[in-house]
């Protein structure tokens, strides 16, 4: 398992909608995500009157997913409020990424912005709205080791803060994936579709090569904007005149999610998937649920 990490989060107007601010202990960065309403009542934050990084991130009007903006500054705020970002209608956060002792200077930043405009590439799972690639910022070798440290902890605060924007869909096979860090293969055989799947630390991945009825159900209504969001992300690519097939490892949100656009139709992912031994993922999690409760006895 795991080591736990502690992150201490504070709503800086006691509402959770509100700006918050997110720390690590022992770590100086400071991550503060500030609602757009809400910018003008953040001028005098110290945390923003610092140099940094930060993200605009809203919704991606041309698709179903999420857009973000990478950008550096020597005063987050002041960027913040200039008029071409008040002009870029799509963010309705931002979130500012700096360090309590000042120790992150303009050159850390830039290489801090190429980097995080990296990673969100690698993640896919937001559309950049930079119209240039930031150039990378040569550091020396103790100071780029210093700021990937610093990347990884800003890597593990996002998420907290509800922003997956730099977090890749998890590697279901490979090197370093053990049994221990994901679930036994899972399948789907229906409708002429047969999908392979994993649960990888609770995210549920159908992996490459997979395929997909291509025609729905006449009765299906759950997840058909999903499906054409990944046909159109060219995730799902056409096979034949039937099926559709998975051209990377696909992220769902649950199983159920999962069979819905494996098999074109409502499904109850839970006992549709099933382990190559044929018990259902329903009955593999009882197991689960009743294992652990023996072992606490």
């Amino acid at each position: 398992m795991a080591l736990g990490r502690t992150i201490r989060l504070y709503l800086i107007d006691g509402t959770p909608g509100g700006p918050i601010t997110a720390e690590i202990i022992n770590w100086t960065g400071r991550v503060v995500l500030v609602p757009r309403a809400q910018l003008h009542e953040m001028a005098q934050r110290d945390e923003l009157q610092r140099t940094g990084v930060y993200l605009l991130i809203g919704p991606d009007t041309a698709g179903e997913g999420e857009r973000v903006y990478v950008g550096e500054a020597d005063l987050i705020f002041d960027r913040l409020k200039q008029p071409d970002h008040q002009g870029r209608e799509f963010w309705t956060r931002a979130i500012a990424i700096s360090s309590a002792d000042q120790n992150v200077t303009k050159a850390h930043a830039r290489y801090l912005e190429h980097r995080l405009h990296e990673l969100t590439q690698i993640a896919g799972r937001a559309v950049l709205d930079n119209g240039n690639t930031p150039k990378p910022k040569a550091l020396p070798e103790s100071d780029r080791a210093d700021m990937e440290y610093f990347l990884q902890q800003v890597q593990l605060v996002l998420p907290v803060l509800g922003c997956d924007v730099l977090r890749p869909v998890p590697v279901v096979v490979g090197p370093g994936i053990g049994d221990g860090e994901r679930s036994p293969r899972l399948v789907l055989k229906e409708v002429g579709a047969e999908a392979g799947a994993y649960e990888v630390n609770s995210q549920f991945i159908v992996v490459k090569g997979s395929t997909a009825r291509r025609e729905g159900s006449p009765s299906w209504d759950s997840y058909i904007g999903l499906r054409d969001a990944l046909v159109k992300d060219g995730k799902l690519v056409v096979k034949n005149d039937q099926l559709y097939e998975f051209s990377v490892d696909v992220e769902f949100s649950s199983p159920s999610a999962a069979a819905a656009v494996v098999t074109a139709a409502n499904r109850n992912g839970r006992i549709t998937w099933r382990l190559e031994d044929g018990r259902t993922y329903a009955e593999w999690k009882q197991a689960q649920l009743e294992a652990a409760e023996k072992g606490n006895a």
